[in-house]
């Protein structure tokens, strides 16, 4: 019998993973990866939406520095845009 592969949701064409009010958006085996963090949410009607979002961009490579850039945000689709450019441009 088979093993099911697991596939990631992705946006933009990279991973992204969400567990509670954290997400990481690239893949590990890339340089950087971003770490996306919901620091507080509001109601907006029946759904809770992101108003403080912090970003960092994340080395994968555990002898380098951990964190290269951060950056705070009022929303997660910010936060999104900004981890996709961060991640397209090699630094």
């Amino acid at each position: 019998m088979s093993e099911a592969v697991k596939k990631f949701f992705t946006y933009k064409g990279l991973p992204l993973v969400r567990k509670g009010n954290q997400l990481y958006y690239g893949n590990m085996y890339d340089e950087f990866v971003v770490w996306i963090e919901i620091k507080h949410t509001k109601k907006v009607g029946e759904l809770e939406v992101a108003d403080k979002v912090k970003i960092r961009k994340m080395s994968t490579d555990l002898t380098k520095p951990n964190i290269d850039k951060q950056a705070d945000t009022d929303s997660l689709y910010d936060a999104l845009d900004i981890a996709c450019a961060w991640l397209k441009v090699k630094a």
